[in-house]
C-alpha cells in the first residue's frame, strides 16, 4: 500500500500579496493558521491558486518555507513543484523538500507539453530522484495536455506516485482510470463543483479554491460523506455551486482573491498578466457571497 498524503479537503492556497505586487509573507503565516483552525485537512502551497507561474525561484521556496513553518507539522503541506522542465523539476523538488514539503503536486507539461510516452517518462524520472511522495495533478484547460486512463496506469506502477489531482472535467475518464489503476493511486477531486462526482468513484477528497473562503463547510463536505451521511454532503456541494461557478467566472485566482478582499481576508491583488474582475463579475461575485452567508451588508 503506498503512502496516503492526506484524506478529505485540502485548500489550494493564495499567496497573499502587497498594493506593490510584493509577497505578503505576515498574512501568509495567519492564513496557514486561520485554514488550519478552520478545519482544513491539508495545504497546497505554491500552486495555481498560489500564483506560482509568477513567483521568482527565491519567492517560490520561500513562500513554501513560510507556511510550513506556520504550519508546524499540524497537516500535510503539499508543495506545487511541476514544471515543463524536467530536470528543473526535481532541484525545485529537492529544494522544497528541505524547506518543509511533505509532498509534491506535479502538473503535466505546458506548453512545449509531451505525448503520453514523454509523460510516463517525464513523471519516472522525477519520483526516481525525489524522496517525497508525488500528486499528479491533471488540467488539460491549462496545460494543453491530458493524462489518458492507460497512461496513468503505467504512470502508477511508481511506488513514489501516490495520487492524483484530477480537474480534467471528464468523470467517464476519471471511472475508466480508477477501474485501471485500483488501488495504487488515490483521487482528489481538483474542481469545486466536481467533488461529490469524484468521491462517489473513490475518491479521497478535494483540493479547494473554495475553501479559501470557507474551509470548514469543504471539510464538512468530505467529512460528511465519508461518515456516511451522503444527502448531507451533497447539500452542501449544491449549496455552494452558485458562488463556486462565480469563482471561476473568470480566470483563478482573480475572484477568489477579490472574494477574500471583500471579506476582509486580505489576499491583496494578483500579479500582472492577471489583472481586476470586470464591475459586473465583481457584482455577480458579491452577491454569491451574500447568498452563501459567507458576506453580510
Amino acid at each position: 500500500m503506498k503512502k496516503r498524503i492526506f484524506k478529505g479537503a485540502a485548500t489550494a492556497l493564495v499567496t497573499p500579496m502587497k498594493e506593490d505586487g510584493s509577497v505578503n509573507f505576515e498574512r501568509l503565516e495567519t492564513l496557514v493558521d486561520e485554514q488550519i483552525t478552520g478545519g482544513i485537512d491539508a495545504l497546497v502551497i505554491c500552486g495555481t491558486t498560489g500564483e506560482k507561474s509568477t513567483l521568482n525561484y527565491e519567492e517560490h521556496l520561500k513562500v513554501i518555507e513560510v507556511a510550513a513553518k506556520a504550519c508546524g507539522g499540524r497537516v500535510p503541506i503539499i508543495a506545487g513543484t511541476g514544471s515543463n522542465d524536467t530536470v528543473y523539476s526535481v532541484g525545485l523538488c529537492r529544494d522544497a523538500e528541505q524547506v518543509g514539503a511533505d509532498a509534491f503536486l506535479m502538473v503535466t507539461p505546458y506548453y512545449n507539453k509531451t505525448s503520453q510516452a514523454g509523460l510516463v517518462a517525464h513523471f519516472h524520472y522525477i519520483a526516481d530522484r525525489v524522496n517525497k511522495p508525488i500528486m499528479l495533478y491533471n488540467v488539460p484547460s491549462r496545460t494543453g495536455v491530458a493524462i489518458k486512463p492507460e497512461t496513468y496506469q503505467k504512470i502508477a506502477e511508481h511506488p513514489n506516485i501516490v495520487a492524483t489531482k484530477e480537474a480534467n472535467g471528464d468523470l467517464s475518464s476519471v471511472a475508466k482510470t480508477r477501474y485501471l489503476c485500483g488501488d495504487s493511486l488515490d483521487f482528489y477531486s481538483g474542481n469545486d463543483d466536481q467533488v461529490i462526482p469524484i468521491l462517489s468513484l473513490g475518491g479521497l477528497g478535494v483540493i479547494s479554491v473554495l475553501s479559501n473562503l470557507a474551509p470548514g463547510a469543504v471539510h464538512t463536505l468530505c467529512a460528511e460523506y465519508f461518515a456516511g451521511n451522503v444527502q448531507r454532503a451533497a447539500e452542501l456541494q449544491i449549496r455552494y455551486i452558485g458562488l463556486i461557478n462565480a469563482l471561476f467566472s473568470d480566470v483563478n485566482p482573480i475572484p477568489v482573491k477579490a472574494a477574500m478582499n471583500l471579506m476582509g481576508l486580505e489576499a491583496g491583488p494578483c500579479r500582472l498578466p492577471l489583472v481586476k474582475m470586470s464591475d459586473a463579475g465583481l457584482a455577480n461575485l458579491k452577491e454569491q457571497l451574500q447568498k452563501s452567508g459567507l458576506l453580510t451588508g
